[in-house]
């Protein structure tokens, strides 16, 4: 323990010299290090984005983003870090000069030292400066600089709309910015200068105090000048009130706006007397500015109350009117309401048979399925591996052979977290198992004997029409992780029989690993395996971001998206998704915000992914439109404005937006200024019964004929129901096809008439005594049944609506059946086995031109009865057989089964007039099995190295 001591005695001055000098060095060897390793571990992931970025295409975006963010960023460092240097400095020149060597730390005597920590703690702050001001500001910053005019001015300040929402929020970013570090620096002030009241006695101190109080204040009263703006944008008239009117209101016409210049007047004057005071050494007149200023706000607080609830509040409607009327004539702009076509509707009782026959192509595209239940359907009957899942189904239209046709479709995408634990290897995950396969598509209105959807394209490979050329699905709604193609392992496309095809990824996307790219994404991947792999060569790509929606969002994280993407077919046979892209903003003067304080929404942009090559298209579909104008300015070369005629033709009216502008409309439908402050003819989305719960109605796509039109199209719509009543009032759609897309329909049902709404509907199907009593038998035995979507469907002058009826049972091989259809007309309800049954015996009740059907028609007695069973002994025979029928279903006799059923069917088709009671044909209660099958995957699927 002593030797090492006496050694360092022994040292003579020179060597102590070199060590103190190799010590110095070593210590700015290691600084040197650690900050080129601080520089390189936050540029390590720009590097690989900008990578990544130019694989798909889009580097000057990227770009863009990044330099504004640096540029940002070093101002921020710079702003924050001189500022806390300064006033560090400040600081330590006041307590030399005011203490005594003696009095104070060694470090703060040493200037060396003193200077090196002030600097450290400069660069730290200025660090957090800089992520703070350029992560919250680069958007509002390029937007400031590139945006364009909207063309419509506020009423009151008469300023362009894109100063509320370009301008103002840059200057407000600004000054929070600096007047929150203005205080904070304020706050250190205090803390350092109250030891020993120094802010009284010291000059140097005071001056220091003064600065920064007068920039405060300064900047204060700025705020205070941009309040009356800000009362454009709120209906807050003061801290505990708000008013009727979004936006300006009387009270802060008349209280709150005046008083916000004389708070920046006072702010000012304020200031000038703290400053003084300070300087005079009257530090307890500092608080009387202070408490002047707290009172004028708690003053004007007060007036604003007492005039809200004494003045507006007794007359609201003379004094808000004509600042309702800006909010009414604004929120409509905001939302696009004001290009909405309204027109009447008669609700007529005119349907017959002639009427049927010229909207024969509405009829034929009447969706029977529903989207819900046909999930689990196309799960178990198409996806025949287990690692094969279809996320979502999505609904479209396409041309078959000269036909119109809506259909539902979803993608077979692949997740390997279903593949057996066997086969999970790190070469199986990454090499082999790279991409789903294929779509499924159906008719949304067709239907099997068995109650199973029919099949338009189905199988591995696809098969039927329209075709698909190249199946396979890179890129998807799954949550994918990177994969790498050109490997030295074939990638599996898909098993057939006892075999399983391979593909080799033929597009030019992905990132190359050849040369650093490997080792670079091998450490972004956090994958040793991929950098030593002898199975990654020179010319293996790596797929990154495979999500579709986090891929799009990388790219340009300033739009937000719909969160339904749908895919399609082109034209050449390739698979493309789809997903609707907002120009959202909050600021838009007087409108009302649909969500926290969004209050302007335009679905300006389409994005295609493409299922196999991961390219992404943005499309500016609405050019004209400010917010996307803006953004073409700061990134030119993200959008296209030329778009394929086979992508336009698959363009949907997004349920999103149309939800947010039914939403609205529900109140801004109210032209009239009166009824529309009292409410008085407030519409609501009605309900519908789903399972055995009322839920509220989703807007739903239909294929019909619009009154005064000359062909069926695609409509998205959604029925209006007046507020606490169930009669239908109104109805909205939204034209999808060709030159006609996006225009706004709203029909009127006469308000001295009643037309049936969807829960009045769903109530009397509750109430029809054969219905319910065939319903309460399926639910019984352990099966369940679904009632679908209601469909309100108007054609021409009328009103028809349409349910499917599915049974599932509690096997979990079991799959939901569509068993039965609803047709409901005026006071007329019928249920058949099919839609055109339904419709038949529908026609013959209401149409003295058209003969009741051979079959079930002559029997449906009574105003509202469907053919149903005749006695309740009967019914309690097939419940009993029934539920025999599900045990010997769940124990798997399969034999027993058919038998029950044989005989279930036999005293249906005796006790019934109609032939559709809704049979469950056996044949199909385990069409789910051909998935179990497929749980001992070959050998080939799980080999691969570990």
């Amino acid at each position: 323990m002593d030797i090492k001591p006496k050694k360092t005695k022994n040292l003579t001055a020179a060597q102590k010299q070199k060590l103190n000098k190799a010590g110095g060095w070593l210590g700015k060897i290691f600084t040197v290090l650690f900050i080129l390793a601080f520089i390189v571990l936050i540029s390590f992931n720009w590097i690989t984005d900008y990578i990544w970025m130019g694989s798909v295409g889009y580097q000057d975006s990227y770009m863009t983003i990044l330099t504004s963010k640096l540029m940002l960023g070093v101002v921020g460092f710079i702003l924050f870090a001189i500022f806390t240097y300064m006033t560090l400095s400040w600081i330590r020149n006041v307590y030399v000069g005011h203490f005594t060597a003696g009095q104070l730390p060694p470090f703060i005597n040493n200037k060396k030292q003193s200077r090196l920590l002030t600097l450290v703690i400069a660069i730290i702050v200025g660090l957090l400066g800089s992520v703070l001001v350029q992560g919250v500001g680069w958007e509002p910053w390029l937007k400031f600089l590139n945006y364009e005019s909207f063309g419509v001015k506020d009423p009151h300040f008469d300023r362009d709309v894109s100063f509320y929402m370009f301008v103002l929020p840059f200057i407000e970013f600004v000054l929070s910015i600096v007047l929150g570090l203005a205080i904070f620096f304020f706050l250190v002030e205090i803390g350092f200068y109250s030891v020993y009241n120094m802010y009284r006695m010291n000059r140097k101190a005071q001056m220091h105090m003064g600065i920064t109080l007068a920039i405060i204040g300064i900047l204060l009263a700025f705020q205070h000048v941009l309040e009356p703006f800000r009362s454009l944008l709120t209906n807050q008239v003061n801290v505990v009130q708000e008013s009727v009117v979004h936006g300006l209101s009387y009270t802060d016409d008349v209280v709150n706006n005046p008083a916000s210049y004389v708070m920046a007047g006072v702010a000012l004057l304020g200031t000038i007397w703290v400053i003084a005071a300070l300087f005079r050494g009257r530090w307890k007149s500092m608080i009387a500015p202070i408490i002047l200023y707290i009172a004028v706000g708690v003053l004007a607080q007060g007036a604003s109350m007492i005039v809200q609830n004494f003045v507006v509040s007794p007359n609201e409607f003379s004094k808000e009117s004509p600042y309702l009327e800006e909010n009414l004539s604004m929120t409509r702009t905001a939302y696009d309401l004001d290009n909405m076509t309204e027109d009447q509707h008669p609700g007529a009782d005119s349907l017959d048979q002639s009427m049927v026959e010229r909207n024969q192509d509405t009829i034929n595209n009447v969706r029977i399925n529903d989207a819900r239940p046909i999930l689990s359907v196309y799960n178990q009957l198409q996806t025949f591996r287990t690692y094969y899942e279809f996320n979502d189904i999505d609904i479209d239209r396409y041309n078959v052979d000269g036909e119109y046709e809506q259909v539902f479709l979803g993608a077979r995408e692949l997740n390997t977290e279903d593949l057996p634990s066997q086969a999970k290897t790190w070469v199986n995950q990454n090499l082999r198992y790279t991409h789903g396969y294929g779509i499924s598509m159906s008719n949304v209105n067709e239907i099997t004997p068995q109650g199973q959807p029919e099949y338009m394209v189905e199988n591995l490979p696809p098969e039927g029409k329209p075709e698909v050329e190249r199946p396979q699905v890179y890129f998807g709604e799954e949550d994918y992780d990177s994969v790498i193609v050109n490997s030295g392992v074939e990638e599996f496309d898909y098993p057939a029989g006892d075999e399983n095809m391979s593909n080799t990824f033929e597009a030019d996307s992905g990132v190359p690993l050849s040369g650093i790219n490997r080792a670079l994404f091998a450490i972004n991947e956090g994958s040793f395996r991929m950098f030593v792999s002898d199975q990654v060569t020179g010319d293996s790509k790596i797929l990154q971001t495979r999500n579709i929606m986090d891929r799009v969002e990388r790219i340009a994280p300033f739009l937000t998206y719909d969160e339904d993407p749908y895919i399609f077919i082109r034209e050449d046979g390739t698979m493309d998704w789809m997903i609707d892209a907002y120009v959202t903003e909050e600021n838009y003067p007087y409108s009302e915000p649909y969500s926290e304080d969004n209050s302007y929404i335009r679905n300006s942009v389409k994005v295609t992914v493409d299922a196999y090559t991961g390219e992404v298209d943005f499309y500016a579909v609405n050019p004209e439109e400010p917010l996307l104008r803006t953004y073409q300015q700061i990134f030119p070369d993200l959008f296209t404005e030329k778009v394929p005629e086979d992508v336009k033709s698959h363009f949907r009216y997004p349920i999103d937006l149309f939800k947010i502008q039914a939403q609205m409309y529900q109140t801004y439908h109210m032209t009239n200024l009166e009824v529309f402050y009292n409410r008085e003819d407030y519409w609501e989305i009605p309900t519908e019964k789903y399972f055995n719960e009322d839920i509220t109605m989703e807007p739903y796509y239909v294929t019909m004929r619009l009154p005064e039109a000359e062909e069926e199209e695609f409509v998205l719509m959604t029925p209006f129901t007046p507020r606490n009543r169930q009669n239908m009032i109104a109805w909205m759609g939204v034209r999808n096809d060709g030159e006609h897309y996006g225009e706004k329909v709203v029909y009127e049902f006469p308000k001295q008439e009643n037309v049936y709404g969807p829960q009045q509907i769903e109530n009397r199907i509750n109430q029809d005594s054969n219905i319910s009593q065939q319903l309460n038998l399926w639910s019984q035995g352990g099966s369940e049944v679904i009632r679908g979507n209601l469909l309100v469907l108007p054609i021409e002058d009328t009103v028809l609506y349409a349910e499917p009826v599915y049974i599932e049972s509690s096997n979990e091989t079991s799959l939901p059946e569509v068993k039965q259809v609803i047709v409901a007309y005026q006071d007329q309800i019928v249920m058949e086995p099919t839609f055109d049954k339904a419709l038949e015996v529908l026609l013959s009740r209401i149409d003295p031109e058209v003969e009741a059907p051979e079959e079930g028609g002559e029997d449906s007695q009574g105003e509202g009865q469907s053919s149903g069973l005749e006695t309740n002994e009967t019914l309690q025979e097939i419940s009993d057989l029934f539920g025999q029928y599900q045990q010997q279903m769940s124990d798997g006799n399969y034999e027993e089964a058919g038998r029950i059923m044989e005989e279930i069917q036999s005293k249906l088709q005796s006790s019934q007039n109609s032939g559709g009671a809704g049979q469950q044909n056996p044949e199909n209660q385990n069409n789910g099995g051909n998935d179990g099958s497929s749980e001992g995957e070959n050998s080939s699927d799980s080999s691969g190295e570990e």
